[in-house]
């Protein structure tokens, strides 16, 4: 019987894996488009964005452009790391966005 419920277990935690990051990546479009906590759509186009701006470039095919997801993270978390003189806001460092929700951006990020 501990067999049959240790392989019950481990069927459940596969499921879960699948609809845990599709709800990661509905948070991080949510935070994304949100103006009062992401705001990326003030400087980026994104698609199923309204109003986007044109400060910074337009954000799609960006798993191809950035394969190594902690590139995106460290962008996110401060980009003067890399780039003293960005205009990117340092969204972690400023405590803007938690890393969780910086993760569930770069997971909605990665799917453009």
């Amino acid at each position: 019987m501990p067999a049959f419920a240790a392989a019950l277990l481990v069927g459940a935690l596969a499921l879960a894996g699948p609809a845990a990051a599709q709800s990661s990546v509905a948070e991080g479009q949510k935070l994304a488009f949100d103006r009062s906590k992401g705001n990326c759509l003030t400087c980026h186009d994104i698609k199923g964005g309204d109003l986007p701006g044109t400060i910074g470039p337009a954000l799609k095919d960006i798993k191809s452009k950035y394969p190594d997801r902690g590139e995106l993270v460290a962008i996110l978390s401060d980009e003067t790391r890399r780039n003293p003189q960005t205009v990117m806001p340092p969204f972690g460092r400023n405590l803007i966005l938690t890393e969780q929700e910086i993760d569930a951006i770069v997971e909605f990020l990665q799917t453009l």
